[in-house]
Formats: C-alpha cells, structure tokens, sequence
C-alpha cells in the first residue's frame, strides 16, 4: 500500500512541478499575467513549488525501503522520472496544443518503460 501511496503523492508533486516550471510559459496569453516580469513569475513559480516539495518529500519517505516503503532508491528516482514525463506530456497536451508528438518522443517513451523494467528486474 505504501507503494500506491507513494506513487499517488508524486503524481500530485510532479503536476505541481510542472505548472511552476511551464505554466508561466502561458501567461503571455492572459492580459494581465503577459505584464509581470520575471522576478514576479520566480516567486509565483516558487509558491508553487512550494507544494510539490510539500509532496514529493512525504512520497520519498513513504516510498523508500530504508523507511518501510517498497522501492530501492534507484527505483524510486526512476518511477520518479517517468511520472513526471508522464505528467510533462498530459500537461503538454492540453496546455501546449500545437507541440507536435513525434515518432522519436513515442520512442523515448518506450525506452523510459524499459528503463523501469530494467531497474526493477532482480
């Protein structure tokens, strides 16, 4: 279980480490936000992360098998990586709508899974 937990807190994390890293990227869009400038955009973004670091460390304690969770350290960084690939692609995809997906990120995709394959194979 602790595994679920730890996986459903950095999905959380990453979704929150993504909008302070890219979401800003939007903001030339909005009449208001396109006018701050980029110590404004810093701060907001740090208030954002904020929250994921509020999340990702629980998730790295409650995942981490030197403190009853299932993964190796390894393993967790790899799952780590991934969702927030995974995350980073959702966002893209409603966010960023004429980001073209192309054969090779499809390619880079697979290659993540094999790598958790890979890491989690005795």
């Amino acid at each position: 279980m602790r595994g679920f937990y730890s996986i459903g807190l950095l999905l959380l994390s990453n979704t929150f480490m993504t909008l302070a890293w890219y979401g800003h990227l939007r903001f030339k869009d909005h009449p208001v936000w396109a006018k701050w400038g980029l110590f404004t955009v810093v701060l907001i973004s740090w208030g954002i992360a904020f929250f994921e670091y509020c999340l990702q460390v629980p998730a790295n304690r409650i995942g981490y098998a030197g403190h009853g969770g299932p993964f190796s350290l390894v393993q967790l960084k790899v799952v780590q990586e991934v969702i927030s690939l995974a995350v980073f692609a959702v966002f893209t995809a409603i966010a960023f709508k004429g980001e073209a997906l192309r054969w090779n990120h499809l390619l880079a995709a697979v290659l993540l899974v094999v790598a958790v394959w890979l890491v989690f194979k005795k």
